[in-house]
């Protein structure tokens, strides 16, 4: 029983162990590369979740207003 009740408590000197561990197993330089690793992956699946891409609606707009444009441009060639 005093086992799941210590295991709930998490200190400001148990976050310092983690973070001075992970900083010794990976070094200062690989961290920003495995945040950016993360934050992609996060990107990702939520672009997922969400069914259809925001980056493909944002190309099917452009490509409406580049047939917009381009009609003008074939005309005055």
């Amino acid at each position: 029983m005093n086992i799941s009740i210590l295991l709930g408590m998490i200190g400001p000197w148990q976050i310092i162990l983690i973070v001075a561990i992970v900083l010794l197993l990976f070094g200062g330089k690989k961290i920003p590369e495995l945040m950016r690793g993360i934050g992609k992956g996060t990107r990702e699946f939520k672009e997922g979740l969400s069914g259809e891409d925001e980056k493909e609606k944002e190309k099917e707009k452009e490509k409406e207003t580049d047939k917009d444009k381009d009609p003008k441009k074939i005309d005055d060639q």
